[in-house]
C-alpha cells in the first residue's frame, strides 16, 4: 500500500497523467511484448475472443460481450483489471476519484484551488478500480447517475442548486475505473437512454443540473441473445454507442473443456489424493455437456453452462466420497455407476423444450448420459450392430452369451476390490478390454468394462435394472421371457 502524499511531490515523482484507456492500451502493449498471459484462465478463446478483445483495447472501444450462459463473459470482464496500473493517485477525500491534473467535482476543484500543491493526495490499488452491477428491472437512474440528496441538503444547509447536495451513483464513482454492467437487455430501456451521454461525450446529468462532468470510464457490457427476445433488449442507439461487440462460445474440444472444469471446480487436495478421476471419466462429464448442447429436448437458445460439467464433477467427487466414508476405506475411484448422481447437476443447469418437458427433466438427464456414454464408447470400441445376422459373430457375441447363463450385481456401496473382482471374473468382458483397450491405463481399463456393459444395456443387447444402491445386468433375452 502506497503511503499518503501532496500534489507536489507527485509531479515531482514524474508521474504521467493518463485516461484509463490510455493506461489499459499501455500495459496492454507491454504484456504482449513481454509475452506475458494477458487474460489467464480463458479455455479456448485464444484464436476467437482474446485477439478481438486486444483489438477492441487498443481502438480504445467500450465492449459488449455477447454469449450464452457460462462462457465467462464476467471473468473476462474481471481479468481486465489486470491491465490496470497497481497504484493510481486521487484528490483525497473525493467520492468520484478525482484526478488532481484534472479534478471534475466541486470538492477537489475548491480543495486544489485552496491549498494547490499540498493537496493530499492518496492512492487506489487496482482492485479497488472494478465496479460491478447487475442489470435487472428495478435498476433506477439515481442507482446508477445519482440524485439529490434531501438529508444533506438539510444537514448542510444547502439550497438544492447547489451541487454539494448531490449524492453520485454508481457510474460516477466509478471515474477512472472499470465499469460492468452485466445482463444489459435486462435494464428497462429509459434507463439505457440515461447512459447516452455517458458513453458519447462522457458527462452526465442529474436531476437537471446544467452540470458537465467529464467522466473517463471504460465499460464492459455483458449480455445474452436469448435476452433480445425473451426480457428485453439493448435499444439500438446504445448499441450504436457501444465500440465492439465480441461474442463468446462453449469450448469446442473435449480437451478444452476438461481444463475449465478441473481449474473451476471445487475439489479439496485431499480429495485429489483419496478419489482417483480416470481419464476416462473426465472426458465422459464432457461428453455429457457437448450432448446437452446438441439435443433435441434442450433449448438451444438458452445454452448449457460451462457450470453444468463444473457442478457435476463436484457432485462426482462427493459421490466417491460418501462411499469412503460409508465403507471406511482410504481409496476409490470414481465409476460410470457413479455419474448417476450427476442428475442433479444436469436437471439445474438445463432449459428443455416442449418435448422435454413432457419426457421430464431427470429422464431427459439419463438420456444425455446415455448419449455420451455410446459416443465415448464408439470411440474406442466397434460399435454394435442394431441387426444382427443369425449365425455371424459379433465381438460382443460371447459377451453376451454369457450373460445368458449368468447376472451381474453391482453394488454403489462396493469397495473397489469388491467391485473391480465382479467384473474381473467376466472373461468375455476382459477379452473385449485387452482387444480394444490394451494400452490404456489401468484406471481407464477399469472404466472401460462399465462402458461395455452400459453401451450393451442402451443398445437393448442387454437388461439393466436398478434397485437402491445396486444395479443388475441380465441377458435381455431371459429378462423378456420372465416377464413375459
Amino acid at each position: 500500500m502506497k503511503n499518503d502524499t501532496t500534489f507536489k511531490e507527485l509531479k515531482k515523482s514524474g508521474y504521467t497523467d493518463k485516461t484509463i484507456s490510455q493506461e489499459i492500451q499501455a500495459n496492454l502493449i507491454a504484456k504482449i511484448k513481454t509475452k506475458e498471459p494477458v487474460f489467464e484462465g480463458l479455455w479456448g478463446y485464444e484464436d476467437s475472443v482474446v485477439p478481438q478483445l486486444k483489438k477492441a483495447i487498443l481502438a480504445g472501444h467500450h465492449i459488449n460481450l455477447l454469449g450464452l450462459r457460462g462462457q465467462a463473459k464476467t471473468r473476462i470482464a474481471r481479468s481486465m483489471v489486470n491491465l490496470l496500473d497497481e497504484y493510481m493517485p486521487i484528490v483525497k477525500g473525493s467520492e468520484i476519484n478525482d484526478n488532481p491534473f484534472n479534478p471534475i467535482s466541486k470538492y477537489a476543484r475548491d480543495l486544489i484551488a485552496e491549498l494547490g500543491d499540498k493537496t493530499p493526495i492518496s492512492w487506489v490499488h487496482r482492485s479497488n478500480r472494478f465496479f460491478e452491477k447487475l442489470a435487472t428491472p428495478d435498476v433506477n437512474v439515481a442507482d446508477l447517475i445519482g440524485d439529490i440528496d434531501p438529508i444533506k441538503a438539510a444537514t448542510l444547509k444547502l439550497p438544492y442548486s447547489d451541487e454539494r447536495v448531490l449524492h453520485y451513483g454508481m457510474i460516477p464513482r466509478a471515474n477512472r475505473s472499470i465499469f460492468v454492467l452485466n445482463e444489459l437487455p435486462d435494464l428497462q430501456a429509459r434507463i439505457q437512454v440515461s447512459l447516452f451521454n455517458i458513453l458519447q461525450e462522457g458527462d452526465i446529468q442529474i436531476r437537471g443540473f446544467q452540470l458537465r462532468m467529464p467522466l473517463d470510464i471504460q465499460f464492459v457490457f455483458t449480455a445474452n441473445p436469448e435476452d433480445y427476445t425473451n426480457r428485453g433488449s439493448i435499444v439500438t442507439p446504445l448499441k450504436d454507442r457501444i465500440g465492439s461487440q465480441i461474442f463468446t462460445h462453449y469450448p469446442k474440444t473435449i480437451a478444452l473443456a476438461k481444463q475449465i472444469t478441473e481449474q473451476e471446480a471445487q475439489v479439496s487436495a485431499e480429495d485429489k489424493v483419496q478419489i482417483q478421476i480416470p481419464d476416462l471419466a473426465k472426458n465422459l462429464l464432457e461428453e455429457v455437456a457437448f450432448a446437452a448442447r446438441d439435443s433435441e429436448y434442450v433449448d438451444a437458445k438458452s445454452g448449457v453452462s460451462a457450470r453444468l460439467t463444473i457442478s457435476a464433477m463436484e457432485n462426482l467427487v462427493a459421490a466417491a466420497k460418501l462411499r469412503l466414508i460409508e465403507t471406511g476405506a482410504d481409496k476409490t475411484t470414481v465409476r460410470l455407476l457413479d455419474f448417476m448422481s450427476i442428475i442433479p447437476s444436469i436437471t439445474g443447469k438445463i432449459e428443455l423444450v416442449y418435448e422435454g418437458e413432457q419426457e421430464g427433466a431427470d429422464h431427459v438427464a439419463k438420456i444425455l448420459i446415455d448419449k455420451a456414454v455410446i459416443t465415448q464408447f464408439e470411440s474406442i470400441f466397434p460399435r454394435i450392430s442394431k441387426l444382427e445376422k443369425e449365425g455371424i459373430k459379433t465381438p460382443y457375441t460371447d459377451l453376451i452369451k454369457w450373460f445368458n447363463k449368468n447376472h451381474l450385481e453391482l453394488n454403489y456401496t462396493d469397495t473397489d476390490e469388491e467391485f473391480y473382482n465382479k467384473l474381473n471374473s467376466i472373461a468375455p468382458l476382459i477379452a473385449v478390454i485387452e482387444e480394444n483397450a490394451s494400452e490404456f491405463s489401468q484406471e481407464d481399463k477399469n472404466f472401460c468394462k462399465e462402458l461395455v456393459l452400459w453401451a450393451l444395456t442402451i443398445s437393448k443387447k442387454l437388461d439393466k435394472s436398478e434397485n437402491s444402491a445396486t444395479y443388475t445386468f441380465d441377458s435381455a433375452d431371459v429378462r423378456q421371457l420372465f416377464r413375459n
